[in-house]
């Protein structure tokens, strides 16, 4: 008795997960969301392939601490654009979700895109929805092992493929593709193509529709940014209840019925397997499958379109909408603002750092002339594109004399560590410590050139 009373108990909060089976749609926004999940795709397998003045065009090289954007070299000491560049995405994702919800989930969330190309290759192997679902529920035959081994060996290449171009950003995916045929992969390069593989082929192949339901933290926290002017997919149940069963050309008002026919198709088509006309929930992801093929059986009932679309609340309610409302003027103004200084920032810095390290064995030598010597390592850190020389100049103290007369030669991404002897004479030490300005600059361009500051050491009597 307490055995089946456990077991009801565990039926009431846990249902066992129903595989869903979205239909094929066609339609606008299904266009749309091929051609951006073609363009993102591309972007990603294409990208590491390009190059650039004889480097990969995008390359995230760790061991050397370099980060390679197109034109653009980064350094650790760079973080802060990082930064700032993720909190340039939050308030994009900010902004579009204020306008129009989770239109970024619907199209162009890595889970979706993914996903997408998986359900793609499922309908090419195993045949369209129905298809799909007798073969599942068939015993098991030489013929369904055949169909779903063919079919995870696909998903299985495409995301060994996944995982060797994901790689192939931080080692230059040339030089992987040789050692992947040598079997001489690194132990973290083995980590994180069989990691990424098989992460890309668990959730696009088995999980799916769960990772957004149970593991997105953004289902969870959508609706704060929602308000009565978002752009929302909505049933608009005024006009199509009630809802039943009837032929093409039947006077829907003498049967009393609405626009609604009530051919599920709206819920075949969903990926997260919702039915939309039971109003928005957590779960849509906003990917106006639904919209397809609603409008598709409105144009064959000869019904007008829209039963199901893009709409506000307010819009629902008869109410006028405001997209240009304060919400989105203040993260549109925010996202400008910070991007603009981002790029400029990056577009303006210089291209040549310099860094001074004092000798921390002595804090001064006294010569046999009287005078005072103090020792550095300079690095010197050649962040443009191009080799450069480099003369160095001290400043702050009169007289003071730098052990460095040669051009300093840097080649680019280079860090060049040199020693420096600065010596000066005592009578020009008015103070035990004295603030000093070393700054080096390019011979072949005027404006590659950087200061900085240092503390010259002295005898606390001068």
């Amino acid at each position: 008795m307490k055995k089946k009373a456990n077991e009801s108990l565990d039926n009431s909060l846990f249902e066992k997960r129903k595989k869903v089976f979205p239909r094929e749609v066609h339609g606008l926004f299904a266009n749309l969301r091929i051609s951006g999940i073609a363009l993102l795709l591309g972007l990603y397998y294409l990208l590491p392939w390009g190059n650039l003045n004889n480097r990969q065009i995008v390359l995230f090289d760790l061991p050397a601490r370099k980060f390679y954007i197109f034109d653009w070299i980064f350094w650790p000491q760079d973080f802060i654009y990082l930064a700032l560049l993720l909190i340039c995405a939050a308030l994009a994702l900010f902004l579009f979700t204020a306008i129009a919800g989770r239109v970024w989930c619907g199209f162009a969330c890595p889970q979706t895109v993914w996903t997408e190309v998986f359900l793609w290759i499922e309908r090419k192997v195993e045949g369209s929805r129905s298809q799909q679902m007798k073969l599942d529920q068939q015993a098991s035959s030489f013929r369904k092992i055949r169909i779903k081994a063919t079919k995870h060996s696909i998903w299985i290449i495409f995301s060994a493929f996944t995982g060797f171009t994901f790689v192939g950003y931080f080692t230059p995916i040339r030089e992987l593709l040789g050692h992947i045929i040598q079997f001489q992969l690194g132990p973290w390069e083995w980590f994180w193509l069989i990691f990424y593989s098989i992460a890309t082929y668990g959730n696009a192949g088995w999980l799916r529709e769960q990772v957004c339901i149970y593991m997105c933290p953004y289902a969870r926290f959508q609706s704060v940014m929602f308000d009565k002017n978002t752009l929302v997919i909505s049933y608009d149940e005024a006009r199509g209840e009630p809802r039943g069963n009837r032929k093409k050309g039947d006077d829907i008002q003498a049967k009393q019925l609405g626009s609604c026919i009530d051919c599920t198709l709206c819920v075949q088509v969903c990926p997260t397997g919702i039915d939309i006309r039971n109003g928005l929930q957590y779960e849509c992801i906003g990917c106006a499958a639904c919209i397809d093929v609603c409008d598709d059986v409105m144009e064959k009932m000869d019904y007008p379109k829209g039963l199901i679309k893009y709409t506000t609340e307010n819009s629902l309610e008869g109410k006028p909408s405001k997209l240009l409302h304060t919400r989105v003027i203040v993260y549109s103004l925010m996202l400008i603002g910070i991007l603009s200084g981002v790029i400029y920032s990056i577009q303006t810095r210089d291209s040549v750092g310099l860094n001074v390290l004092r000798d921390r064995h002595a804090l001064y030598r006294e010569n046999y002339d009287g005078s005072i010597s103090n020792s550095y390592t300079i690095k010197v850190l050649n962040m443009d594109l191009v080799n450069h020389s480099y003369t160095l100049s001290v400043s702050g103290i009169d007289g003071i004399q730098s052990s460095i007369v040669d051009n300093i030669a840097v080649n680019t991404g280079e860090i060049l560590e040199i020693p420096l002897s600065l010596t000066a004479p005592a009578e020009s030490l008015q103070q035990p410590s004295t603030t000093i300005s070393l700054s080096i600059q390019a011979i072949d361009d005027a404006s590659l050139k950087t200061e900085t500051e240092g503390r010259f050491i002295g005898p606390l009597d001068p």
